[in-house]
């Protein structure tokens, strides 16, 4: 195994070892992709509150989220296509969280399905529901959540209209990648990814193909999906879901202090901060600038969490002491896994507990639970006064 100490290690391992289409895909934001960069810049706007003389012994980075203990306030994030980036991606992803003690959530957009993630793991996991047209098909796959004994859904929000990313349309997305002389040359440098695709047979979006009406092939896929999200969703429909779910209710893609107070009102386990990675809303504020409004705005109704630009244990520590009671990995663990499978993944999480735990001791604190403003040195206007 190479040596890795930081997550831009495995990032450029990703990089060499995953198809062009696959790594851009993960690497990228919508239009000019100001979000994008924002997203992990505006940590870097954050500076520490160094502390000495304290007793460091006996740390721990354990807590929960949404109720659910957790090794450290890290879940992996929903991402779409992971068996894309790595074969049977989603599969050892989740088999990586569980092992570390981290929540694992499932996108409706994954290549292994709900079941043969469920097959292959022990422990529940988390779900990320898109919310379609077909509302047969949103039914039957909450019902199929259900039943693989998912422990919480996350209903992602800001996905109704999709952003463009100019790479995907570039680079000709698709799952499987479709064989044009460029994708071509480009697999024959991919070896390792070659190799492990021959060896799987899940090659599609397992959630969907075969589950939808009309969708048994690729081409009906791509189809079906670009005319299947839903753009009506609204809080009536969000509640018809909430109360189909029964159980542990995440609201993903929250962004402003007002959405963020009618979802603390409707009951809702936790929402995440996020701009869905920078992927959607171009020009939108990144949401580490946002989640002290957010939080401020809530209280103490709602458990939140921040998604969205994090890339190490610094950045962890900064968003927890912001207010957040929980983080989300994405980019950073699906460069783990493009570059070494499952052991890719399992890195990424040590170098991140790593990060959280020294930084965390260097700030004066033992215990997670116990960061706040007083381990930050908070530019003036990093809120910004915006009109």
């Amino acid at each position: 195994m190479p040596v890795i100490t930081c997550i831009d290690d495995l990032k450029r391992l990703h990089k060499r070892r995953v198809p062009k289409m696959f790594y851009d895909y993960a690497e990228s934001g919508s239009y000019t992709e100001q979000t994008f960069r924002e997203n992990t810049s505006d940590f870097a706007q954050i500076r520490l509150r160094q502390k000495v003389a304290v007793d460091m012994s006996g740390r721990s980075t354990a807590g929960t989220m949404a109720g659910h203990d957790v090794a450290m306030p890290v879940a992996l994030a929903p991402v779409g296509l992971c068996g894309m980036q790595h074969a049977d991606g989603e599969i050892k992803a989740a088999r990586a969280a569980e092992k570390f003690g981290v929540p694992f959530t499932l996108s409706t957009m994954s290549i292994c399905s709900i079941e043969d993630v469920a097959a292959h793991t022990t422990k529940p996991f988390w779900f990320q529901l898109y919310v379609m047209q077909d509302e047969d098909f949103v039914d039957a796959i909450i019902e199929r959540a259900k039943r693989a004994k998912c422990s919480a859904l996350v209903l992602t929000l800001d996905l109704q209209i999709l952003g463009q990313r100019h790479k995907d349309l570039k680079n000709g997305l698709s799952a499987p990648p479709k064989l044009t002389l460029p994708v071509m040359l480009d697999l024959a440098t991919k070896w390792r990814w070659g190799l492990g695709m021959l060896g799987t047979k899940r090659r599609f979006f397992g959630n969907i193909v075969g589950h939808a009406k009309g969708v048994g092939d690729t081409a009906s896929l791509m189809s079906w999906t670009s005319e299947q999200f839903d753009p009506k969703l609204d809080w009536g429909k969000i509640a018809r879901i909430r109360d189909q779910w029964g159980g542990k209710f995440i609201i993903k893609g929250i962004l402003d202090e007002e959405d963020a107070r009618i979802a603390a009102d409707f009951g809702a386990d936790a929402i995440i901060v996020s701009n869905h990675g920078g992927r959607q809303l171009d020009g939108a504020l990144s949401a580490i600038r946002m989640l002290p409004s957010i939080v401020r705005a809530v209280g103490d109704k709602v458990e939140v969490h921040m998604d969205s630009g994090i890339r190490s244990g610094q950045d962890v520590l900064k968003a927890l002491a912001l207010g957040a009671k929980g983080t989300y990995i994405g980019r950073s663990y699906i460069y783990g896994l493009g570059a070494m499978g499952e052991a890719g993944v399992t890195r990424a999480l040590e170098v991140i507990r790593k990060e959280l735990d020294t930084t965390m001791a260097l700030c004066g604190e033992r215990d997670v639970k116990a960061l706040g403003r007083h381990n930050l040195l908070i530019p003036e206007g990093f809120e910004g006064h915006w009109a």
